[in-house]
């Protein structure tokens, strides 16, 4: 038995294409459960939920008042039936293959959590743009789950599908944590000494944030709890979540600086503009170059390179800056819970 929890809230854009993809999965629906926390939506995503709950015997429908991923989660994971829970969000597209891969990859692993690459659905430029700077290594860092092409071992995945006994075990999402309580999740996994596997062959796509504002607002709230993240566990589980803090601070101290000197400041935004472009080019030069790009009729090459030659630069530095800055900010806002690091979730089976 599987059961994939929908945590979501105001997704009436894209929920039935994610909903109809999970319906249509080669696994045996009599053996799928879809528990739904919707955040009482308002944006019309409600009446299509119950549209589906009304014609669908294995969907549940349930309210998640707190709004957010972790609450809905916990709420969905107690009344839950099935052996291996699968997460999707309201804007990721699945695979058909999708379920049987994470099962039959969960059983031949033996791990706790498998998932997949994460993969952006592209539908006009900013979106190429969006999937070139989340899948380099400039962009995002070292995260296998971002750009991997092979099945390894890694700290955390996108998603995740886990053996429902493993919450019994560690607990479930900490909803303290708006952001990240999936790598929480993961990271306290690790320290209960269980293994997570990442797989290619797992694949779905998701919609991204599209504009730079909600991408800034996005990764600094990443930043901002990935601190509560590093506090809760007492450690971080990789060193690439403290260079966007490190590049900000540089910049604020240079700022601070120039009463007595510029040289630091163009030092600083300097060496990072050079390698922001360099980047840049060759990045944009490969997606250019990419099948992808070729079979693609609605989006002519020179207008790509163009206008992402632009953008990209652009994306790189929201990315990078407002990780940081949330980061730096998380770091005086929790300041004075550093010997706080009680688990807060409502789930209720263990």
């Amino acid at each position: 038995m599987v059961t994939v929890i929908l945590p979501i809230f105001n997704e009436v854009k894209h929920i039935e294409k994610t909903i109809n993809a999970i319906l249509n999965q080669d696994f045996n629906n009599s053996m799928v459960e879809i528990i739904i926390a919707d955040g009482i939506s308002n944006d019309g995503t409600r009446e299509k939920l119950n549209n589906y709950e009304n014609n669908y015997p294995n969907i549940i429908l349930i309210d998640n008042p707190d709004k957010i991923v972790p609450a809905g989660f916990n709420r969905a994971l107690t009344i839950a039936k099935g052996d291996i829970i699968i997460r999707v969000d309201g804007h990721t597209i699945l695979e058909p293959d999708y379920i049987s891969k994470c099962v039959d990859l969960i059983k031949e692993k033996n791990v706790a959590n498998v998932g997949g690459p994460m993969n952006v659905i592209w539908e006009d430029i900013f979106d190429g743009v969006v999937a070139i700077a989340t899948s380099s290594k400039f962009g995002i860092g070292n995260a296998a789950f971002h750009y991997s092409k092979k099945g390894q071992y890694v700290d955390t995945v996108y998603l995740g599908a886990w053996k429902k006994s493993i919450f019994d075990k560690v607990g479930g999402f900490d909803q303290e944590l708006v952001r990240n309580q999936d790598d929480e999740f993961n990271f306290r996994l690790i320290q209960a000494g269980e293994k997570i596997w990442l797989d290619p062959q797992i694949k779905s796509k998701y919609h991204p944030r599209n504009s730079i504002t909600k991408l800034f607002k996005q990764y600094f709230q990443y930043g901002f709890y990935k601190v509560r993240v590093a506090q809760k566990r007492r450690g971080i589980s990789s060193l690439r979540q403290l260079i966007p803090a490190f590049f900000v601070f540089t910049i604020l101290v240079s700022i601070v600086m120039l009463r007595f000197s510029f040289l630091p400041i163009i030092f600083s935004l300097g060496t990072y503009t050079i390698a922001n472009f360099f980047m840049t080019i060759l990045n944009v030069s490969k997606k250019i170059s990419s099948e992808e790009l070729k079979n693609r009729n609605d989006i002519s090459r020179l207008d790509f390179f163009i206008k992402s030659v632009f953008y990209l630069p652009v994306t790189y530095f929201t990315l990078h800056f407002s990780y940081g800055l949330g980061y730096l900010s998380g770091l005086l806002y929790f300041v004075k819970k550093w010997g706080s690091i009680k688990l807060e979730d409502n789930y209720f089976v263990r």
